[in-house]
């Protein structure tokens, strides 16, 4: 408040001399009326004395501010503001005593300077307030009208070259009296609108201030790197914690592109999203992950790019970490597993032959235990045949395969299979080719074990529905049923190797199919509500590119 009220006090001087030159001063260099005034060294003197009035606001300007900026303790904003406002009062007071002296020499009721009366009531208004514009109106009706109305007694004598009459006299005073009221009026109104605007703006100011400040302060203690761009993405910030992670300072990042301090961005194109990459610091390269996104102003307008990055040196040891724990325990699920597979057929193996030993039994329940000891021997070598085929990588036989085409030999041999049951309904829509690279093999083989457990899944009058559908970049295949369903407790570990909820089988076959769509770059999804509901399983192929 007290700043801007020097401003405009200091303003209003400044203007002040403005006005005398031009106006006052420009008599002397057209010589226009100069002549006519009947004592004109009286103009001179007027003159003088302004410009002398005018160094004397400067000084006494400047011994307020000095004392203002020592802020001595008995001397307050509170009475600084007084200060102020007394110095702007005497200032518009003395102007006013000025301007009647002028109108005085310069003819009175027929000078042509009255208009600087409603200089000062706009002065008024603009330095202080709405109340002191009709302070200076009134100060100019009473001087100007005990001005005109001795002039009228002839109290003190001014020679006019025209004669006015007693209204004449009347209505010049009523005329300029209701005029300063109406300009104290409508630049009160002004100048209280101007005042609010002015503090509004101000407190807007100093919460934006605050604000840019908090911003400032919330970004330099984040502790992930952030830096932003320009339209021609150029880097023009960058917080203490990016300097922090790559070890550069504001000085060596500026105008550059971010592809010049993270390489890895170089490539990068929209839509913005996560990507990660190494830098390097020091002489040694780190995993850094940046998110770009695009920055907008207050109105939505894009001003540039925002980058927020950070350093994944720890967190990528703590997931090596995590992926080392979780193999080895999924080494020991996986040998616990292999091992109940065999303990089974081992125990039936041992029996059967400690009783053949033992030469205690008749032919033909020799045979019968003969008969049991091969079954065995060919199931322990469907599990190890199974597990050599889940954990040892399979060379891929990519060529151009024909999904549907397959689909369909695979529903021919399912319905001629001893897998096959009566009253079971293969519904298919298979028209037209879907061709993909592809292993044909192996991807015959998922189809089968899909094909057969879905078989195996359904009762007596059930359906399966098998389909294939485009999806832009991709192929689905579609094995859906009508059968038991999948408990939802189940449903997270369909996929585990030896993971079965049949009385037969070795829980491999899922597993398996899982390994080779993913080895051929798709994935496999399964869908179910629960038990009785059916199932769905859902195969995604890269499409032939």
């Amino acid at each position: 408040m007290v700043k801007e009220l020097e401003k405009r006090v200091s303003a209003l001087i400044y203007v002040r001399v403005i006005v005398v030159t031009l106006l006052l001063g420009s008599i002397y260099v057209f010589e226009v009326g100069y002549d006519k005034l009947p004592h004109p060294e009286y103009y001179s003197y007027l003159i003088a004395s302004l410009y002398f009035l005018t160094i004397c606001y400067a000084v006494a300007l400047i011994s307020i501010k000095k004392l203002y900026r020592s802020r001595k303790p008995d001397f307050s904003q509170l009475y600084l503001l007084k200060a102020f406002t007394v110095f702007a009062y005497v200032q518009i007071f003395i102007d006013v005593t000025a301007e009647v002296i002028l109108i005085y020499i310069t003819g009175g009721i027929e000078s042509m300077f009255s208009f600087m009366f409603p200089l000062s009531i706009i002065a008024a208004a603009i330095v202080l307030d709405r109340r002191s514009c009709y302070i200076a109106a009134t100060l100019c009706s009473v001087l100007y009208g005990v001005l005109i109305d001795l002039q009228f007694y002839n109290v003190i004598r001014i020679n006019t070259e025209t004669v006015f009459s007693e209204k004449d006299y009347f209505y010049n005073i009523f005329a300029h009296i209701t005029a300063f009221y109406l300009i104290a009026f409508l630049s009160g109104y002004l100048s209280d609108k101007l005042h609010r605007a002015t503090k509004r703006l101000e407190e807007r100011d100093a919460v934006l201030s605050d604000l840019k400040a908090f911003s400032k302060y919330v970004i330099e203690s984040m502790p992930s790197g952030i830096f932003t761009t320009d339209l021609h993405n150029k880097i023009i910030s960058f917080n203490s914690s990016a300097r922090d992670i790559t070890k550069l300072t504001l000085e060596d990042v500026a105008g550059k592109k971010p592809g010049e301090i993270f390489p890895f961005l170089n490539n990068f194109r929209e839509p913005f999203d996560r990507v990660e990459g190494d830098i390097t610091k020091d002489g040694k390269a780190f995993p850094v992950g940046i998110r770009l996104s695009k920055l907008k102003d207050s109105s939505g307008k894009e001003i540039g790019m925002i980058g927020i990055f950070q350093d994944l040196t720890e967190l990528k040891a703590m997931e090596a970490e995590v992926k080392r724990k979780e193999k080895w325990a999924f080494i020991g699920e996986l040998s616990a597993s292999i091992a109940h597979e065999l303990r089974n057929p081992l125990a039936a193996l041992k029996g059967s032959i400690e009783m053949l030993k033992g030469k205690k039994v008749s032919e033909e329940h020799a045979d019968r235990l003969m008969g049991i000891a091969l079954s065995e021997m060919d199931r322990l070598n469907g599990i190890v045949t199974d597990f050599l085929l889940y954990a040892r990588p399979q060379e891929l036989n990519m060529g151009k395969y024909d999904l549907n085409q397959s689909l369909r030999e695979i529903v021919t041999l399912i319905q001629s299979s001893e897998a096959n049951k009566d009253h079971v309904t293969i519904l298919t829509s298979l028209d037209g080719d879907q061709v993909i690279k592809g292993d044909a093999r192996q991807l015959k083989q998922v189809f089968w074990n899909l094909g057969v457990n879905a078989m195996d899944a359904v009762s007596d009058r059930g359906t399966i529905n098998i389909y294939t559908e485009g999806n832009g970049d991709a192929v689905e295949v579609v094995f859906q049923d009508s059968g038991n369903g999948i408990n939802m407790d189940d449903i997270d570990k369909i996929f585990y190797p030896f993971f079965t909820t049949k009385e037969k089988g070795t829980g491999l076959g899922l597993s398996i199919a899982q390994k080779i769509i993913e080895e051929h770059g798709g994935k496999i999804e399964v869908e179910s509500e629960g038990e009785d509901t059916g199932s769905l399983f859902k195969i995604l192929l890269p499409s032939q590119g």
